[in-house]
């Protein structure tokens, strides 16, 4: 996969709505900014890898560039990307269990310009001996995150906003169809939807207002035969 950097600069967005997400999650420090959002970001590398990868590569930019190693940063993001929850005592030794699976890891500290435009930017590479996946991520304060761009199957998409995000993978094109028909008899909100199509796959990108509900994601589930869901 290339893992030159793509351009995705927009102005920066800030989405705090209460109080609470600026003090930040239940966590294991320094800084909810440094470790908890780059927790964050290593946990959405997890959801889009579906398993533990044999390399990592992360790339840092500007503030994560030059504090990573201080704030915990590193050991945050590899916790995310092993599954651990931002309050898991095993968060600061993350690296360490990494290792220990054989985990290939390598830290890169950026000079230039983050490729998303906030000072705390993390492009996230993962990799097996079959499938690789990349993240770019931006950690904006109080634990929350935005993801700005994904690489997975083949797909290469820019993200636009907060999260929640469903991502659909599939064969079969109509699945779109069957997706809208279940969030409309769940009244969830669809905010933006985006779709691609490579070499007899689609990808379907649901930007949502709010997070799924436990009986929404069970009937995702069913569709798993026929479609890759991923939720953001």
């Amino acid at each position: 996969m290339n893992m030159n950097v793509v351009p995705i600069k927009e102005k920066k967005v800030v989405n705090f709505k209460s109080c609470f997400d600026v003090i930040g999650p239940v966590m294991i420090g320094p800084s909810s900014s440094h470790t908890a959002g780059a927790l964050s970001i290593g946990t959405v590398a997890n959801k889009l890898f579906q398993g533990l990868p044999k390399k990592v590569i992360v790339k840092y930019y500007e503030s994560f560039a030059e504090t990573h190693k201080g704030h915990g940063t590193d050991f945050a993001i590899i916790a995310g990307i092993l599954g651990f929850a931002t309050d898991d005592s095993r968060v600061p030794i993350a690296i360490q269990i990494a290792e220990s699976y054989g985990i290939e890891i390598t830290f890169i500290e950026e000079s230039g310009d983050s490729p998303a435009g906030h000072p705390n930017t993390a492009d996230v590479y993962l990799e097996d001996e079959n499938r690789s996946i990349r993240t770019v991520g931006i950690s904006v304060g109080g634990g929350l995150i935005e993801i700005k761009h994904i690489e997975v199957e083949g797909f290469s998409v820019n993200l636009h906003g907060p999260l929640p995000v469903l991502i659909a993978i599939s064969e079969r094109d109509g699945l779109e169809f069957v997706l809208r028909r279940l969030f409309k008899q769940h009244t969830v909100e669809i905010g933006n939807f985006h779709s691609l199509e490579k070499d007899g796959k689609y990808l379907y990108q649901f930007d949502l207002d709010s997070q799924l509900s436990g009986d929404v994601q069970r009937e995702l589930k069913t569709l798993s035969d026929t479609a890759n869901i991923i939720i953001l």
